[in-house]
């Protein structure tokens, strides 16, 4: 039986043509996909567009991740996938928020891009789209999704989607897992790797959560930091704090610096702490800097990545309530996010 995939553009370089009167790049029309690219006919697949007004990756939001959610929602009974065509700068934003957003999934939510516009010849986003809707497509022996989660296919490999960053502007490998390894990789056949794949309780209903908080900020910590620029970032509209240290999460133990965080915790701002490397992951038990912010009440972010801690923050403050529950959530393997 052939499967149905929904392909969902919301805009980015994949999305672009060249203007054959004007030469300049404009929105590619995904409704004539099929004339653009008559190779998808040979996919075997059902292939239904749901094109968004182009929408430039700079300007996601939770409001564009709602929406996604809802989308899936609707159409959820009617397609065995969906293919997420998405701007790279913060794809990984978004891709890890759908992956909180959507409980117990059982079909795959593939998103996708490409570093060059679709319509250049030697574009990346040819092979980029095709594999994603085969993928979003494949079933196994049992008739089961190969990989009933979030994912993010680029350049031949799938990774989990909460697992990955954007590291170059200018490789067409464009997105790394640095902290797991990929859920399929891709030469003259695709070859998942379902030891690594996570599936749903069998029964477990699918559902969505619409509800998330934006008042979250992203600090980094740099040498030269000064107290005033910090206690600013902590200011009281803010209610949760992705705090970047150094290492394996430490952090200046200046009494001032210390003294700043404990304030906000105490008035209920919730901080975790991820690591600025772009691989390992934050211990807080190894050194002294760790052990202080630990002691104050920072929650150890893991080997999670800036992009799934932010969007793991916002999901966690708008569904849980309470300083304890909000931290044993956050600390808690929801889907994949954490090793271990």
């Amino acid at each position: 039986m052939r499967s149905a995939v929904l392909l969902i553009y919301t805009g980015g370089t994949i999305g672009m043509k060249t203007d054959a009167a004007t030469g300049a790049l404009v929105p590619f029309d995904f409704n004539h996909i099929y004339e653009e690219f008559p190779a998808l006919r040979e996919l075997d697949v059902d292939i239904e567009i749901l094109p968004f007004e182009p929408i430039d990756s700079s300007n996601a939001s939770p409001e564009l991740w709602v929406r996604l959610a809802e989308i899936i929602a609707r159409y959820y009974d009617s397609f065995d996938g969906f293919v997420v065509l998405h701007g790279t700068d913060t794809m990984s934003y978004t891709s890890s928020a759908l992956s909180f957003m959507l409980h117990n999934l059982d079909k795959p939510v593939v998103f996708t891009g490409s570093q060059i516009p679709i319509g250049v010849l030697r574009t990346d986003g040819r092979e980029n789209l095709i594999t994603a809707i085969e993928i979003a497509a494949a079933k196994d022996a049992k008739g089961r999704a190969e990989v009933p989660e979030v994912s993010l296919y680029f350049q031949n490999r799938l990774f989990r989607a909460n697992r990955t960053t954007k590291w170059s502007a200018e490789e067409l490998n464009a997105f790394a897992s640095r902290n797991y390894p990929p859920l399929a990789e891709v030469g003259v056949n695709i070859q998942y790797n379902q030891k690594y794949v996570r599936r749903p309780k069998a029964g477990a209903e699918f559902g969505i959560c619409t509800s998330l908080v934006s008042d979250v900020a992203v600090i980094k910590i740099f040498p030269g930091l000064t107290e005033s620029v910090f206690r600013a970032m902590l200011s009281s509209g803010v209610r949760g704090v992705v705090l970047e240290t150094y290492g394996a999460g430490n952090a200046p133990t200046k009494e001032w610096f210390l003294g700043a965080l404990r304030e906000a915790i105490c008035r209920g701002v919730c901080v975790m702490n991820v690591t600025q490397c772009a691989d390992g992951e934050v211990n807080m038990d190894i050194y002294e800097t760790g052990v202080a912010l630990q002691e104050i009440g920072v929650i150890s972010g893991r080997d999670m990545t800036t992009e799934a801690a932010t969007a793991k923050m916002m999901y966690v403050l708008a569904t849980e309530s309470g300083p304890k529950r909000i931290a044993a959530k956050l600390k808690k393997n929801l889907c994949g996010e954490i090793g271990g």
